[in-house]
């Protein structure tokens, strides 16, 4: 049997970029070649393509061939030039995005694949972009009738209005990934620079209230044979707030939280996470994976938190923890991510 041709991008221009050279790494670990002929396209912090024999954490220090993707329908693939200057195309079957925040998770890379006529693996442009926006993925799950937290956006060229918002509250990039630019305020003195520090990462900032409860995750995963949602996880916290993908050592460990998998909680706890998990995917129209991540307050109430459309994939990660916890090992997960993906294509 003929292999799948793949193609695997990661690194990306945005403030996740160390995170997705490790989620690539570990996709790379995981893909079967006696199944896939894998192709690795790393961008750099600067947005320059460079086809790589493999993901490495010195990989943009390496002298790789400039390689980029081909918005040509009728010849879709990627275009690579040669050390004599001359190009050459590769045939691409599917593409694996494994990008994280900006520019990855936000529907940009979805739509350069669209118009390149590739099939990919995950959420497509519409929901991408939906549940990259916290505010607006607030609005749609809450007209869904799935609780979210009480926010107000600030724009550009706006002010937040201390005296309108009861403390603490916690803001945050309306339009970013992880939890750079993030901070809780507990007095109205901090909401200024608290905000100054949110635009670092984008124009758009929410302020949201806090929530009591429980933080708590749910993996989701599409396939043909429909949804399939890994074991709950939870974080536990010895102070502050959780900071993904902050930690100066996070193979090793976090200094504030421990994530707890599966998570600590009856079984009613469990399955009304994971009911909830569902409906908020559905409700923003994704497609393929992603994680969603609640909190599970004492009255039992479930509220959204965000969705993540391209979660980590490290060893360390939440997303293949919570499907392995579920029988489901990143090996397979990415068998049925792309078996999904082709097959979507063909209809």
């Amino acid at each position: 049997m003929s292999r799948l041709t793949v193609a695997v991008i990661f690194g990306g221009i945005s403030e996740e970029h160390p995170v997705s050279v490790k989620s690539a790494q570990e996709v790379a670990d995981s893909l079967d070649p006696s199944r896939y002929e894998t192709f690795y396209v790393g961008i750099t912090r600067n947005g320059e393509w460079r086809l790589c024999d493999r993901p490495a954490e010195d990989w943009e220090s390496l002298d790789l061939p400039p390689a980029i993707l081909s918005p040509d329908r009728g010849e879709p693939g990627l275009i690579v030039r040669g050390a004599d200057g001359g190009l050459r195309r590769i045939a691409v079957d599917v593409v694996i995005p494994v990008l994280h925040g900006r520019f990855g998770e936000d529907g940009a890379i979805q739509g350069l694949l669209d118009l390149s006529g590739i099939p990919y693996v995950g959420c497509d442009l519409p929901s991408s972009a939906l549940a990259m926006d916290k505010s607006l993925a607030y609005l749609v799950v809450r007209s869904a009738g799935i609780p979210t937290p009480r926010f107000w956006t600030v724009t550009a060229d706006g002010h937040a209005d201390p005296h309108r918002l009861g403390f603490p509250v916690f803001v945050k990039p309306a339009r970013s990934g992880s939890s750079f630019g993030v901070n809780r305020v507990d007095r109205r003195e901090d909401l200024p620079a608290a905000v100054e520090d949110a635009r670092r990462y984008d124009s758009k900032v929410l302020i949201e209230e806090a929530v009591e409860g429980t933080e708590v995750g749910c993996a989701v995963l599409e396939s043909d044979t429909g949804l399939v949602v890994g074991e709950v996880d939870q974080i536990r916290l010895s102070h502050g707030f959780f900071r993904i993908h902050q930690e100066d050592e996070p193979e090793v460990r976090s200094e504030n939280s421990t994530v707890v998998v599966p998570a600590d909680l009856s079984p009613e706890e469990r399955s009304r996470v994971q009911q909830t998990a569902r409906a908020i995917y559905r409700a923003l129209g994704c497609r393929g994976l992603a994680r969603v991540d609640m909190f599970l307050k004492p009255d039992g109430e479930v509220v959204l938190n965000e969705v993540n459309t391209f979660p980590g994939m490290t060893s360390y990660s939440r997303y293949p923890r919570m499907m392995a916890a579920a029988g489901v090992p990143l090996a397979e997960v990415l068998d049925r991510l792309i078996a999904f993906a082709l097959n979507g294509a063909r209809r």
